[in-house]
């Protein structure tokens, strides 16, 4: 479905991403790991057109999407939860969802599509009419999520979707992504809470300064790297 290969990415004179290649498969949940500053959210942002590539491809279902406006990527079906959320405040939760629907023409969709996140997230659905920003973190990840999922993409990508939460809500975000999964929904996940991520993901890769050091199976990554050691920490 998607394929990285050989992405290098500049922040002026720092290189990024330096030759990272990766392959999601449909239906598949596949994690991105790593430190800090490892290249995880510049790999998202870059496949999802906010950065351009200094080299490289990057094709989904067989057509290459380097250049295309962030807007063309979306409408091609890959769609970006960004990290901190970055919903509209002062909107309505109804307006946040819409606004996910944005390149859709069809209402007939989108007014069954809305009744649907209300169903899967039932706390969206008691307070549609409510402003976004008085939310609660967890309440407003959901609503992320939910108006990612608006547009319904082919491929989600989530961009540490549990970063802030206290643990009950991480629990109940790794729940989430996990339905998701079992819906059919294809997820490519950055994530910090690394030993969680295992446990729901296909595959993964760990990112180290801007390359791909390790990828395979979950159950692989562990036997081969200590994911409790000082080089991952607490968080990625």
């Amino acid at each position: 479905m998607l394929a990285v290969e050989d992405v290098q990415v500049r922040y002026g004179a720092i290189t990024a991403l330096r030759g990272v290649s990766l392959h999601v498969e449909k239906d598949e949940i596949v994690a991105l790991i790593g430190v800090n500053g490892a290249g995880k959210s510049t790999t998202l942002m870059t496949i999802a057109g906010v950065l351009k590539p200094a080299q490289g491809t990057i094709t989904f279902e067989g057509q290459s999407i380097v250049g295309r406006s962030p807007e063309d990527i979306v409408r091609q079906g890959i769609v970006l939860v960004p990290e901190e959320r970055r919903i509209f405040p002062g909107l309505t939760v109804e307006e946040n969802l819409r606004l996910g629907a944005a390149i859709r023409s069809d209402r007939a969709g989108i007014r069954q599509d809305l009744e649907e996140m209300c169903e899967r997230f039932p706390v969206l659905g008691e307070r549609l009419g409510q402003p976004a920003g008085t939310l609660s973190g967890g309440e407003q990840q959901q609503l992320a999520i939910a108006r990612g999922l608006m547009s319904r993409p082919a491929l989600l990508m989530l961009d540490e979707p549990s970063l802030g939460l206290a643990p009950q809500l991480v629990d109940e975000i790794f729940q989430l992504v996990a339905q998701l999964h079992e819906a059919g929904v294809t997820i490519l996940l950055v994530e910090q809470n690394v030993e969680r991520t295992l446990e729901i993901v296909d595959r993964a890769y760990l990112l180290n300064t801007g390359e791909v050091e390790y990828q395979g199976a979950a159950d692989e990554l562990r036997e081969h790297v200590d994911v409790e050691s000082s080089y991952l920490g607490d968080s990625t």
